[in-house]
């Protein structure tokens, strides 16, 4: 089917190449059964290209729902996907049949997949593996033949390295990924929307059609739209209706726009988005200190012996001790950490009668898991072995501390 006969009948506006690539995808994987993911923030309509793929696809006559994870609360997710047996829990007076058994046939779109907890995650992954499924309370395997399309606002991968989300699931969904582009990344399509809108609210609200004069139309396509098609459509219905003046200026129009986002300063490439330091952690500063004092301490060591080799270096020396006194001044220290050495790696001196024959370097080890496996040791004893205490110091959650506990066997 035509991409443009897809706009038309699903009331899709917009001709960005991102939109239309989406579209496309949506288009050629709708007539199988594959499993389809679809990102994109939140906004931008990923449960319209649900409906488009379920409505172009065989499977059309059939149920379709749409279920955000998000929404139901983790003791009932399995109850309301896969069903229950009467008497399973408190409150559970009757059998239900779950949307795998009653959409059977059809498609069911789980918006918000990254929301949904690791045990239910467990058990849609059995359903698309094989296309079963247990009522909750039963031990009676049931069929079904359901297609699933996902979608998510969020980097499940990145769920996945936190510990919520499987890493199996997530390439078992992503079989057709469908990524959907932000409202900022189809400029050329903000104000044909904003028109369309504008045209729908004055019919909805019997009013004159907004106009927006140049500057306005310069603020909506440079601002960021966070909340993407949805904000648009929000804030075209707001100026529809209180706008004071038909034709919209450019410092009217900053009233309906929040302040927060119609301002904001560039910031470095290598800066975090959320403006912290270079550093996730305080972990990371105290293994960036720990590896500077080592360059320190072995530049003094390679002096000292040169000293001892040589006395007329002595003054030399006493020079290069000063400076890194200064280098070393608590002045330039990070707050909160001391400025004296945290492992003594001066030189060992083997002495024989008055002269020195000989030294033996005794080395620290720098190997991060060394380092890692030290702290948690000493937050376990500084907080009597009380995980959640250790965990909140060392700045990692309970479940990251215990996984860390097995990796490194450390015994409570």
């Amino acid at each position: 089917m035509e991409i443009q006969s897809i706009k038309n009948r699903f009331g899709i506006i917009g001709n960005a190449p991102g939109l239309n690539f989406a579209l496309q995808v949506a288009s050629q994987a709708a007539n199988t059964d594959l499993t389809v993911l679809i990102f994109g923030e939140s906004g931008v309509g990923k449960e319209v290209f649900s409906q488009i793929i379920h409505a172009l696809s065989h499977r059309k006559h059939n149920p379709f729902i749409a279920v955000n994870c998000g929404a139901i609360p983790e003791g009932t997710i399995d109850s309301e996907l896969f069903g229950h047996e009467k008497g399973s829990f408190t409150g559970a007076m009757d059998s239900r049949k779950g949307y795998f058994e009653t959409v059977s046939g059809g498609t069911i779109f789980l918006d918000e997949i990254g929301e949904m907890p690791l045990g239910t995650q467990a058990r849609l992954l059995r359903v698309l593996e094989t296309g079963e499924f247990i009522r909750v309370g039963s031990s009676k395997v049931q069929k079904t033949d359901v297609r699933v399309i996902a979608a998510s606002n969020k980097d499940l991968l990145e769920l996945h390295e936190q510990g919520k989300f499987r890493e199996d699931l997530y390439y078992r969904l992503n079989t057709v990924p469908i990524r959907v582009p932000p409202l900022r990344d189809r400029k050329e399509d903000i104000i044909i929307l904003f028109r369309k809108f504008a045209a729908d609210f004055s019919e909805k609200y019997k009013s004159s059609i907004i106009q927006l004069d140049d500057e306005a139309k310069n603020i909506l396509i440079n601002y960021s739209w966070p909340g993407n098609v949805r904000e648009l459509k929000n804030i075209a219905e707001q100026i529809s209706l209180l706008a004071p003046e038909r034709l919209v200026t450019g410092r009217d129009l900053r009233q309906f726009l929040p302040e927060r986002s119609t301002n904001r300063l560039p910031v470095l490439a290598h800066a975090p988005a959320n403006g912290s330091s270079d550093f996730a952690n305080e972990r990371e500063i105290l293994y960036k200190l720990f590896f500077d004092m080592k360059k320190d301490v072995t530049e003094l060591k390679k002096m000292f012996v040169e000293i001892l080799q040589n006395p007329s270096l002595a003054s030399q020396g006493a020079a290069f001790i000063n400076e890194f006194k200064e280098l070393k001044s608590p002045d330039i220290v990070p707050a909160g950490i001391s400025a004296q050495p945290a492992v003594n790696a001066q030189p060992v001196l083997l002495r024989h009668n008055d002269d020195i024959d000989q030294h033996e370097e005794v080395e620290e080890s720098l190997n991060i898991m060394d380092k890692e496996k030290e702290l948690i040791v000493k937050a376990l004893k500084k907080h009597r072995g009380k995980r959640k205490d250790a965990s909140s110091d060392l700045g990692i959650s309970e479940r990251t501390l215990y996984r860390k506990l097995k990796e490194y066997d450390i015994k409570e």
